[in-house]
């Protein structure tokens, strides 16, 4: 099969993950990278060997497959433009920022017959993968109780970096929609459909730089049965990492622990009979707290392994490990989390296909 072409659009923090992946990968070349700022497009495309190009040229390049790591709000009309030249399309969580424009997206990629795919590179960590297999062989069970926390650190200057981070307009929300997403995908990957949340959310450290939340406390009801918790904040100094955890009817539970934020999960819990292990996650003591370009380094290796996955779901004619349809899941809870805490009730979580509509 021949080489396949690809390319990647906004040329920001992340990007640097999509296009080392692309250009290290056997039998797929980086064509070029765009950006709406020119300078940045040509230095980024030159430190990748590529061509560093406008938005609006990439599309007439060829290219087979196609990374979109621009800012949420403007993920729709990229990957709609990629579908309507064929291009497969890989785009950065979340999905969208709006569940009408998810579903948009998912309709153009299908309807073309192009794949969708969605970074949630942390579904790649071994932890998570032998959670994820202990539901499906039984030796957890239907998970009928899940955690998560995220108690993460971040400065002023992170949000005051891009004008488009911390509004509602152009972020899409705070600390849930941009850090917890991973954490909200990883519990619904384990525990299943989500069916109904009750949250509350408050901006205990950023608001002057920001308008949208730092700190929310959450509880879901998946159609399994199980129930969960999620707590999240971008307000601790210094952050104590991310976890995940789930006990299924067995009785069993398993947890994961992201520390310091970035490196690879580690199995923190494996209570299950006959097998139990358990580490302490700061045992190596608190370490100080990583720039973003540091995380994003670390999550590298994760990032490469989906877009492996991606690009061989080209190839073989299947659906990538994360589609477009799975991925409209968690930004369903997220909407329902926001609905909640403005209503001050619990609110239900929509479905692509019946509540969730073009």
């Amino acid at each position: 099969m021949k080489s396949l072409r690809a390319g990647v659009i906004g040329c920001g923090n992340v990007a640097g993950n999509h296009a080392s992946a692309y250009r290290d990968l056997p039998d797929t070349e980086l064509v070029a990278c765009a950006d709406v700022d020119s300078g940045r497009a040509a230095r980024f495309a030159a430190e990748y060997g590529a061509a560093g190009v406008s938005p609006g040229e990439i599309f007439g390049l060829g290219l087979d497959v196609v990374s979109v790591c621009t800012p949420h709000p403007t993920h729709e009309a990229v990957v709609i433009e990629a579908a309507a030249h064929g291009v497969h399309v890989l785009c950065e969580k979340p999905i969208a920022i709006g569940l009408g424009s998810a579903a948009r997206m998912v309709a153009a990629c299908e309807r073309a017959g192009v794949r969708l795919g969605v970074l949630f590179q942390r579904r790649f960590w071994p932890a998570a993968r032998r959670i994820r297999a202990a539901i499906d062989d039984g030796t957890l069970g239907t998970p009928v109780l899940g955690q998560t926390s995220v108690l993460l650190h971040r400065d002023t200057s992170y949000y005051t970096a891009d004008a488009w981070r911390g509004t509602w307009a152009t972020d899409g929300g705070g600390v849930l929609m941009t850090q917890a997403v991973h954490n909200i995908d990883l519990l619904q990957w384990f525990m299943g459909d989500a069916v109904e949340v009750a949250c509350s959310y408050a901006t205990v450290k950023h608001g002057a730089a920001i308008e949208v939340e730092d700190t929310a406390v959450a509880t879901v009801r998946f159609a399994s049965g199980g129930l969960a918790t999620i707590s999240a904040s971008t307000a601790l100094t210094p952050g104590l990492g991310t976890r995940v955890q789930v006990t299924g009817r067995t009785g069993a539970t398993a947890g994961l622990a992201e520390y310091p934020e970035g490196s690879e999960a580690r199995l923190d819990v494996w209570a299950v009979a006959g097998q139990e292990a358990a580490t302490a996650p700061f045992g190596a003591g608190l370490t100080g707290d990583l720039t973003l370009a540091q995380i994003n380094g670390s999550l590298a290796p994760f990032h490469a392994l989906q877009i492996a996955d991606f690009t061989a779901a080209v190839r073989e004619g299947r659906e990538p490990a994360v589609t477009g349809r799975e991925a409209v899941k968690s930004l369903a809870i997220l909407t329902a989390l926001y609905a909640s805490a403005a209503s001050g009730s619990p609110e239900p979580v929509p479905a692509l296909g019946k509540e969730i509509t073009v």
